[in-house]
């Protein structure tokens, strides 16, 4: 994972996109939180995030200009609250294949006041039942979902249906499920639960220290593989006892031998 830095902004390639607008990318160097993005001086249309690992959509500084963000790829779960506040005008945000999973999580999004297309596809929550009604009633001004345009018939639908006792029944239990924490996010993951606390100390300090990307992606890749820094990979237990049992015979042949 490498830190939203200053640097990182900097650095990152900025430029006008088919739509004449001005963007920032930042895809795919598993960005694990928004931050510091107060270094772009709020010059940019379009933010690209897509193929990162954040977990929540917040962080955000004040930007007046931000129009669109791509989320595609990431594992967002939560979403912020306030972000009317952070990104008044925006009106474009693709949050594809991330980790949404309940209706009552999307509900910080119906403030945002200028938000016209919403992807959302590839989530859990997609899957939901009365998802398209739902969104369609808790975002009266959104034109798109999942680029699937929102048609009248279908918000009136949504409106009579929620505005029901019925509907503020199940509002009460989509409220009653959302998410007020991030999943796993205090659990260890599952790639370096067979590892000891000090040779994940030891993988996360190389991280650390790690002095350029490319460093920090093969330190990766020995953390994804079971390697520690320092050490060579270990070896299936089946495929050592099998390199025994041949060294063993070897052995026991040359003694004949002698």
């Amino acid at each position: 994972m490498v830190k939203l830095t200053n640097e990182l902004i900097q650095n990152s390639m900025q430029y006008i996109n088919p739509c004449r607008d001005r963007e920032l990318d930042l895809r795919g160097y598993k960005i694990p939180q928004i931050e510091n993005l107060g270094a772009t001086l709020d010059q940019f249309d379009t933010i690209d995030f897509s193929d990162n690992d954040i977990r929540k959509l917040d962080g955000f500084p004040l930007l007046k200009r931000l129009k669109c963000m791509f989320f595609n790829n990431n594992r967002i779960v939560r979403i912020g609250e306030e972000l009317e506040q952070y990104v008044p005008n925006l009106e474009i945000l693709i949050l594809t294949n991330n980790n949404i999973t309940e209706l009552g999580d999307l509900d910080p999004l119906s403030t945002l006041p200028k938000l016209k297309t919403l992807s959302l596809m590839h989530n859990p929550v997609a899957n939901k039942q009365h998802y398209r009604a739902y969104v369609a009633y808790k975002m009266p001004e959104l034109r798109l979902l999942d680029f699937r345009k929102i048609k009248q018939k279908e918000r009136d639908e949504a409106n009579t249906l929620f505005k029901s006792k019925k509907g503020k029944e199940i509002q009460k239990e989509i409220s009653r499920k959302a998410k007020t924490f991030v999943p796993g996010g205090n659990m260890p993951d599952p790639k370096v639960t067979n590892l000891k606390p000090q040779e994940i100390h030891k993988i996360r300090e190389a991280i650390k220290n790690a002095s350029s990307l490319q460093e920090v992606e093969r330190l990766t890749r020995m953390l994804q593989s079971g390697q520690i820094p320092g050490q060579k990979p270990l070896q299936p237990q089946s495929q050592t006892n099998g390199q025994q049992a041949d060294y063993e015979e070897m052995e026991t042949d040359e003694t004949i031998g002698q």
